[in-house]
């Protein structure tokens, strides 16, 4: 019998499901978990518990410039000694640990003049969202994102041994706080779900969703990314993906030691 290369789940416009591979095992949504932060973001805009344009307190950027990567925030991403402290299973950094390392006070842009890709921009968007609710960010979202959608098979992880059902065993030992925005962990049937009631108008309103969907233009293709047309909205890719079609979505990859774990859960529209 022929083990699937991919594990994935659509739903078409009428509704009908369809999927390849496992529809019960969970995967780590890594940055598609900046996705459903940005819905719950926008849900506080739609509730009038947040602003997209207001400046946050003491600082030069806005919620919007966090969410569209356009607030000159630095990025954890390219420190070598953040990748060798997870690759040596080291426990994750405290946050002060963190932003030191990244240069607490240090923007790489003056906010809405570049745009560069920052999950600690995200780290502070969590911390907007847990401000807002004053709530913990998992019952945030599943107040706010996961119930509402009934996505039962989605919960944040937070421990190693929230990891330990996850599909590959290379990252059941994982420890996910070292994805300082949340990793939220799935089934592809729920990613799928989730996107489909986004774009469908069934959880934002037309006016969140319009904002959502503006897009800030990248280029053209990168490399390692299936994304041949590439622009970023608030939390979300979107551009072209060769002969498929129109993509809107987010990619990600995340390497563990000697593993490459890579998701991309994305609306296609033909």
């Amino acid at each position: 019998m022929r083990t699937p290369s991919f594990h994935s789940a659509w739903i078409a416009a009428d509704g009908l499901v369809g999927s390849e591979g496992s529809v019960s095992s969970l995967f780590p949504w890594w940055s598609f978990t900046k996705t459903v932060l940005a819905l719950c973001t926008l849900r506080l805009v739609d509730d009038g518990r947040l602003q997209l344009d207001a400046l946050r307190p003491g600082k030069p950027y806005t919620l919007r410039q966090l969410l569209q990567h356009h607030a000159g925030v630095p990025n954890y991403g390219s420190l070598k000694a953040y990748h060798d402290a997870v690759a040596h299973s080291d426990p994750p950094w405290s946050r002060e640990h963190l932003l030191a390392a990244v240069g607490r006070d240090r923007l790489d842009f003056v906010p809405g003049t570049g745009w560069a890709y920052s999950n600690v921009g995200y780290l502070f968007v969590r911390e907007i969202i847990e401000e807002a609710t004053g709530l913990p960010l998992a019952t945030a979202l599943r107040e706010l994102v996961i119930a509402p959608l009934e996505l039962s098979s989605v919960r944040l992880a937070v421990t190693p041994s929230d990891m330990s059902d996850v599909f590959w065993p290379a990252l059941r030992l994982y420890h996910p706080g070292w994805v300082y925005h949340g990793c939220l962990i799935g089934a592809t049937v729920d990613a799928a779900k989730l996107l489909h009631a986004l774009f469908s108008g069934s959880i934002l309103n037309s006016e969140s969703l319009d904002e959502m969907l503006e897009r800030h233009e990248l280029g053209g293709a990168i490399p390692g990314r299936p994304w041949t047309v590439c622009a970023y909205g608030l939390g979300v890719m979107s551009g072209r993906m060769g002969e498929a079609g129109t993509a809107i979505g987010h990619s990600d990859a995340a390497r563990i030691a000697s593993t490459l774990s890579i998701i991309f859960p994305t609306l296609l529209l033909r």
